[in-house]
């Protein structure tokens, strides 16, 4: 896109507060939020600096979001960079989406919390405390019976759930509320959050004021304290969080930039005493340079840290500062949650300051383990890693394993696991595991993101097998192996012996590990549940094992347990309960 298609294209924006998008095809290059969207948009057309001009050469499209206030844009944009982790915008690498509000497109809409809104839901937000936004939509639920629960508990259902017993919704799943009456519910909710308070503040109130009456002084301030709640969500700054005031609890940040990595140092002051200290990688690209206006190098760094560090995060009395981050938005959103923000130039605060900046220089010259990795495997990514591993008892309930680590820590709500066909063979086992999960991501059957990297726990044997199953599969992902004798790294090309004490090494080991261990503990489950002596034992079929397993819990508990023990369960007898003693 060159200067005249900027200019044309900004032309035709509004002049309101917004988010916009530099694309390449369906890539997010950056991300930015602006005061007047057309001005800032406009000042792309004359670059400050190569890095800035190359991505606007690469852009062939500029998309915008229009927010009602500054604040939302703030928050809109960090969203965004979170969930595109556009390669132009400083980004921190554990930061957090914040909370949306979503009505989905259903005959009977579902309201819900998400940090990742349906495309064909009505989302409102962001929103900077997820616990402001749980006791609206509590609320919301309660005054309009709006139902919360899943599709698959939705569909089918012969009566209503709990939710409709305990006043959360009026159960149009059973028509016990016809859905152009629901219908006229769902309206009043998105008036609500569209920012008419009273259509929830005023019912809170008249309840609250005749829980008074009826001197139910507990439920009163209860609802007293929600109204308060729903009547300062659509205030000004009413999205963010609220100071706590005196000071109580002050972050020092120091900043440290090397080529384009950057460490934020954060240090935690409680009643003037240091309680907390820790630090946060961040990619910095072109820190350098500053992108439309936009503060750059250490002011750049500490805009975008504070914005993406502080979602769901309560924000504190006070910020001290190494230097002033420049961000007009941002300033304007810290004051209005009375955060005092200040860049000491001597005592004890200017002491802190150095403390953060001491820690930040210190951790800045270490490459992280990732990047360490992906350079050495020559690789454009490694912050996201799944291992593999099987195990059977010679081909005796086999399974699979696949879990994942992100930015080096596991990530256990993203693990995994299979039973697989029994055989005897590691390679078909590790095939089969391997175009398992290469058909799911393909077929976009799984929920999670590809990953930068998969490790096979094996040699060369197990990483051809893993990438047979990828290639019929066409799911292009790089794959390599960790022998576990020597410690070596198989690639496709190469094989790697890394020094025992390096980083990147020990990474790869503690995925290995990890996904050995976790296959283990699947196939010692899976054996028991599968195949166990209790079912040669005569007497004891299917559902007397079931109920034996379901009282001791295990095989070995079972074989622990007394004659007694194992006659006062259903369906086992004093014969019975000799042979599984004699069996066992």
């Amino acid at each position: 896109m060159n200067a005249d298609g900027v200019r044309e294209r900004a032309g035709s924006l509004p002049r309101e507060p917004g988010v916009y998008q530099f694309r390449e095809g369906d890539t997010t290059l950056y991300v930015g939020k602006a005061v007047d969207l057309r001005d800032r948009v406009r000042s792309y057309a004359d670059p400050r600096s190569a890095r800035i001009r190359r991505m606007v050469d690469r852009a062939d499209d500029i998309e915008i979001a229009v927010t009602d206030t500054e604040t939302q844009a703030l928050l809109l944009e960090a969203n965004l960079i979170k969930r595109h982790q556009p390669r132009y915008n400083v980004r921190l690498k554990d930061d957090k989406s914040y909370p949306m509000v979503q009505l989905t497109n259903h005959d009977a809409p579902r309201i819900e919390v998400t940090r990742d809104p349906d495309e064909s839901a009505t989302v409102f937000g962001p929103y900077t405390s997820k616990k402001q936004v749980e006791t609206v939509v509590k609320a919301l639920r309660e005054s309009y019976g709006v139902r919360g629960c899943s599709d698959h508990k939705y569909a089918g259902r012969e009566r209503p759930c709990l939710d409709y017993e305990m006043g959360l919704c009026t159960a149009p799943c059973t028509r016990e509320i016809d859905l152009e009456s629901y219908g006229e519910d769902v309206t009043a909710v998105e008036r609500f959050l569209e920012g008419e308070t009273g259509i929830l503040a005023d019912p809170l109130r008249r309840e609250m004021e005749a829980a008074a009456e009826e001197q139910n002084f507990e439920r009163a301030a209860n609802l007293r304290d929600r109204l308060e709640t729903v009547a300062a969500f659509h205030g000004e700054g009413g999205e963010a969080v609220q100071s706590v005031g005196d000071e109580q609890g002050v972050d020092v940040l120091g900043v440290a930039i090397e080529g384009e990595d950057a460490t934020v140092a954060r240090l935690r002051a409680e009643d003037g005493k240091l309680v907390d200290r820790d630090r946060y990688t961040l990619e910095a690209p072109g820190s350098e340079g500053g992108v439309g206006g936009e503060a750059d190098g250490v002011p750049a760094v500490l805009a975008a840290f504070i914005v993406q560090y502080y979602a769901e995060r309560d924000l504190p009395d006070a910020l001290l500062l190494p230097e002033r981050h420049g961000d007009e938005e941002v300033a304007a959103w810290l004051e209005a949650e009375g955060v005092s923000v200040r860049v000491p130039g001597a005592g004890r605060e200017a002491k802190l300051v150095e403390l953060a900046l001491k820690n930040a220089r210190r951790n800045v010259g270490r490459r992280d383990e990732c990047g360490m990795l992906a350079d050495a495997l020559e690789i454009e990514s490694a912050r996201r890693i799944e291992g593999f591993d099987v195990s059977h008892a010679q081909g005796k309930a086999a399974v699979g394993s696949n879990v994942t680590f992100v930015d080096g820590s596991a990530e256990k709500a993203d693990y995994r696991r299979k039973k697989l066909t029994d055989q005897n063979d590691d390679y078909d086992n590790m095939h089969a595991l391997l175009e398992w999960r290469a058909r799911r991501a393909v077929e976009d059957r799984d929920d999670r993101p590809d990953p930068d990297l998969l490790l096979i726990d094996g040699g060369e044997g197990q990483l051809g097998a893993a990438r047979d199953a990828l290639s019929a599969v066409d799911w292009d992902v790089p794959a390599v192996a960790l022998a576990k004798a020597e410690e070596r790294v198989v690639t496709p090309r190469r094989t790697f012996s890394w020094p025992s004490d390096a980083p990147h090494l020990h990474l790869l080991q503690r995925v290995r590990d990890e996904s050995h261990r976790f296959a283990v503990q699947y196939h010692q489950t899976v054996r028991d549940e599968v195949k166990t002596v209790l079912d040669d034992v005569q007497g004891v079929g299917p559902e007397t094992r079931k109920r034996l397993l379901g009282r001791f819990g295990s095989v070995e508990n079972v074989r622990e347990a007394s004659l007694a023990d194992l006659e006062s369960v259903e369906g086992v007898g004093e014969k019975t309960a000799e042979t599984i003693k004699s069996r066992l």
